[in-house]
């Protein structure tokens, strides 16, 4: 990182030229001096971020956490806010967006292909630094990829995304939104570039969300570049979330997930599957806001008005799958004589991702007072209360990133 080289050169200058004063002879030109900085000087860009972080030392236990855009995350006055939040109450970590749905790249990276694509939008002037002042918080931070929903890889790249058979044109759905093909290679190792730079920055974990096909607009009218139409959704789905694990194999990963794919078993359509995703994240994050069931889920005319019973419901699905998978895998083991010895060995450890849901903090199909935003995160501990092991905490979403304190407990241990 030579761009950190300037600010250590001023600082050895400055350190010589107090040397220079504290000796006898400590005649100096300060022509010279001032040449001499003039030259330095103009080369050090104040807007240079510091050095790559590491990630947080003691990482907190459970996740607790509230979704940041990286238009937050680059606000003074924004962070200010929710960094108090998180200081004085249970909260202990963020989840900030690197790339959102528009595609861009919230800050200046090192990747050819992402400033080729006219991918970056300096919405975060300096993350290593951002990253270094959570950590001081002792804030665990995570960052957010937005992976086939993708505005400006779409533009960029028009041959890597969906098509419409009627226009020839590329496909968008009903909010005019564009999407790429999930079996895309080039697709895959262009997020893959992105997720490994965020991780030489520092994040602690990564959190993958639109790992899926599009889910609304005239599906009928799209034509798929690549993928095959024949071979299962669910299947190249899986096919990215193993992808995923085996690039960044040492890294903290977490996927967003429908929350009926908690229930459903069927891949909605979208290629999601509870049971194909345990094996390659840390965390599972399926989406259970109450206001995004039908009307009628479990006989409620309006599940927003029934927090608690929605998620409770959903996340006792979960684990219920979650604990038969896991039997599974041990019965497998255990009647396999090459590898029933490892069974017994403390080691061991079977590779099945922890429920972590995104509970809701806004206001759609009803008012999420402070009440009904508590009802769901004690749903989340009570769904769990038999099996602890299977849940690594919640997180909390409101796009404007204001958040109901009142429901969170101060100073949580």
């Amino acid at each position: 990182m030579y761009k950190y080289l300037g600010a250590t050169v001023f600082i050895v200058l400055l350190g010589g030229t107090l040397f220079l004063f504290l000796t006898t002879e400590n005649i100096i030109n300060l022509a010279l001096l001032g040449e001499t900085l003039n030259v330095i000087l103009p080369n050090i860009d104040p807007n240079a971020d510091i050095e790559p972080q590491k990630p947080l030392a003691n990482p907190p236990e459970t996740i607790k956490a509230i979704y940041v855009t990286n238009w937050s995350a680059g606000s003074e006055k924004k962070m200010k806010y929710l960094i108090d939040l998180v200081k004085n109450t249970e909260l202990n970590a963020m989840v900030i967006d690197i790339k959102d749905y528009s595609g861009y790249v919230g800050y200046e990276t090192d990747i050819d292909l992402v400033k080729k694509y006219n991918a970056e939008e300096k919405r975060i002037l300096k993350p290593n630094a951002l990253i270094k002042k959570l950590h001081d918080e002792g804030i665990y931070v995570i960052g957010r990829i937005s992976i086939f929903q993708d505005l400006q890889l779409a533009k960029a790249r028009p041959d890597l995304a969906l098509t419409s058979s009627s226009t020839g044109k590329t496909w968008g759905d009903y909010k005019g939104l564009t999407w790429m093909d999930p079996a895309s290679q080039e697709v895959r190792d262009y997020n893959i570039l992105i997720a490994k730079d965020a991780l030489e920055r520092g994040f602690d974990e990564l959190n993958f969300d639109y790992i899926r096909f599009a889910s609304d607009g005239n599906l009928n009218d799209i034509k798929y570049p690549f993928w095959d139409e024949k071979t299962l959704k669910t299947r190249v789905i899986q096919e990215f979330f193993k992808y995923l694990r085996q690039e960044l194999a040492d890294a903290k990963l977490s996927a967003d997930l429908f929350g009926l794919v908690t229930i459903n078993a069927d891949g909605l359509g979208i290629g999601q599957h509870l049971e194909y995703a345990l094996p390659y994240f840390d965390a599972i994050a399926p989406m259970v806001y109450p206001s995004h069931y039908f009307k009628g889920f479990n006989g409620y005319q309006n599940p927003a008005e029934f927090p608690y019973e929605v998620v409770k419901y959903s996340l006792d699905r979960a684990i219920e799958r979650i604990t038969n998978y896991e039997l599974g895998i041990m019965n497998k083991a255990t009647t396999t004589t090459a590898t029933s010895s490892i069974i017994h060995d403390s080691n061991f450890i079977i590779p099945v991702a922890k429920l972590r849901p995104w509970l809701q903090d806004f206001d759609l199909g009803a008012d999420y007072d402070a009440a009904k935003v508590r009802a769901q995160i004690q749903a989340a501990y009570d769904a769990a209360s038999n099996t602890p092991k299977f849940l690594d905490g919640w997180m909390l979403w409101n796009a404007s990133n204001v958040y109901t304190k009142e429901a969170l407990i101060t100073n949580y241990e």
